[in-house]
Formats: C-alpha cells, sequence, structure tokens
C-alpha cells in the first residue's frame, strides 16, 4: 500500500504559511508516503522562485508540479532546475524549454532489505481556454508512457497533474488514460471539486483538487479588485492578503502497488487563521 497527499495550488506568502500551519498535522494523522503540491502559485501568487520552494520542502512537502505561470519568474525557475530542486514543469510546453516535464519518484522501502517503491509523476497542462499554444497534452502522455526507460520499468503507481481550465478536457484525459496511470488529478481553477472518484480500471480522478490559500477572497486573492473589473470591466491588479482565514484543499490517494491501481481517495479540506 502507497498512500500520497496531494495539495492543490499554493498561493503566495499565505500559502505558504497555511502549509507550514497544517502540513505537520496532516502529515501525522495521514501518514502519507510521498507529499506532492501543485507550487505555480508560491511567489507571490505568481510563479516560482527557489526560496519559496525551500520553505516549502521544510515544511514537508516532497515534489512539486506546475502550470501555465511556470515561467512567469523565468531566472528563477531555472535557477531550481540548474540546483535540482524537485519540482517539474508541463511535459507538454514546446521543445527545448527548460526543466522536465516527469520525474521517477524513488521511495525508501519501510521493511530492511525490501523493494522500494517507485513513482512516476508527470505534469500536464491543458489547452482549452488557456491562452498559449501548448502541444497535445494527450499526445505528450502517449509519448512519455512509451519511453524505453519508463515503459519497462514496474512503478507502484502513476500520477498525472493536469493543470487545466476545463473540466470537460480534465474528465476528457481521465477516459483516455484510464487503466494506464493511477491517477488523473485536476488543479488550477482553485476551487475543489466534488467529482472524486476510482473508475472501473483503478485510475483516481478529480477535476480540480483546489487550492491553499486566502479563503474569504475570489480563489485566494482579494475580493475588492475583482469585483471592480466585473463592474467597471477595467482590469484591476490583483492583491494577495497576506493575513486572515485560509484554507488548504488535498487529496490522499491510497494505491495497490502490486497492480499500480488506485484504492481510495480521500478530498481533504481545513481551514486556519494567519495572523
Amino acid at each position: 500500500m502507497l498512500k500520497v497527499l496531494f495539495i492543490g495550488d499554493i498561493v503566495g506568502k499565505i500559502g505558504r504559511e497555511t502549509v507550514k500551519k497544517l502540513l505537520p498535522g496532516l502529515k501525522k494523522e495521514f501518514k502519507p508516503d510521498l507529499v506532492i503540491a501543485n507550487a505555480e502559485n508560491v511567489a507571490h501568487g505568481s510563479g516560482i522562485n527557489k526560496n519559496s520552494l525551500v520553505e516549502l520542502r521544510e515544511a514537508g512537502v516532497d515534489w512539486f508540479t506546475n502550470g501555465d505561470h511556470a515561467f512567469d519568474r523565468e531566472k528563477q525557475i531555472i535557477e531550481c532546475f540548474k540546483d535540482k530542486m524537485p519540482l517539474i514543469r508541463p511535459a507538454n510546453y514546446p521543445m527545448g524549454v527548460p526543466g522536465s516535464g516527469y520525474a521517477v519518484i524513488e521511495l525508501p522501502s519501510a521493511i530492511v532489505g525490501g523493494k522500494s517503491d517507485k513513482v512516476l509523476l508527470i505534469n500536464l497542462v491543458g489547452r482549452v481556454f488557456m491562452g498559449p499554444n501548448f502541444d497535445c497534452p494527450f499526445r505528450k502522455l502517449d509519448e512519455i508512457l512509451a519511453y524505453p526507460n519508463l515503459a519497462s520499468e514496474k512503478f507502484s503507481a502513476i500520477i498525472i497533474d493536469i493543470h487545466a481550465e476545463a473540466s470537460a478536457e480534465k474528465i476528457t484525459l481521465r477516459h483516455y488514460a484510464n487503466g494506464r496511470v493511477s491517477a488523473v488529478l485536476g488543479t488550477h481553477t482553485h476551487v475543489m471539486t466534488a467529482d472524486q472518484q476510482i473508475t472501473d480500471k483503478g485510475t483516481a480522478y478529480i477535476s480540480d483538487v483546489g487550492m491553499v490559500g486566502a479563503a474569504d477572497g475570489c480563489i485566494g486573492v482579494d475580493k475588492e479588485n475583482p469585483i471592480k473589473t466585473i463592474l467597471t470591466q477595467i482590469k484591476h491588479k490583483h492583491v494577495l492578503p497576506e493575513k486572515g482565514k485560509t484554507i488548504l484543499n488535498a487529496v490522499l490517494i491510497t494505491f495497490n502497488t502490486k497492480t499500480a491501481e488506485a484504492t481510495n481517495i480521500k478530498p481533504i479540506t481545513r481551514y486556519s487563521l494567519i495572523e
């Protein structure tokens, strides 16, 4: 049995502080073997920098996935890749983009002399309503799964973070990848959906895991400027709260390591107060 805690999009400093406050308790309660989080918004709500990842690593996050804001802070994320931080970016960025779209994560065995579990973590980004002209995530998945070094490997779980706007695109990927991967987990919208399930072929799925950040705003940002934007149709700058009520969304997935099939997916929502 393998347990993975996957945390939704962490938004800014208030999101990082929430992870630092709540993750130790979650790890004590659920005892996950691996903690993964989407990190594309960790640096001031847009992009990534090394200090933010180090902070979250110290809080207990093992690996980080990404999204369409991956290169908003281009120099900083390239520094993370050069320093071999446990970070991937969407695999279906065009050829030649720095970083890797997947990672093989080897977990130490709890049994002395036992065989370690290997997890294949894949990051994809959707194309519907997403703006940039990304490569096809469906064909990129086929390509990755066919790589000789991966196709010959026995994985305990294959996990996809599909960072996409349209639920229909994520659901379609669930059908396309059904039985070929262990979990298809949606990110990007910052709102946890209620459609968690295990498919007939043992693939865990949820359209969106949600987020970690300010709970009383609009998907992590202060509510005042989004309201002004709607009323005036003049775009106002997003402002991230630094204090207040926060939310942490995550899912805990249990896998049968012999079959690489998911046996359970549990949504988790916790609230906190950052002062």
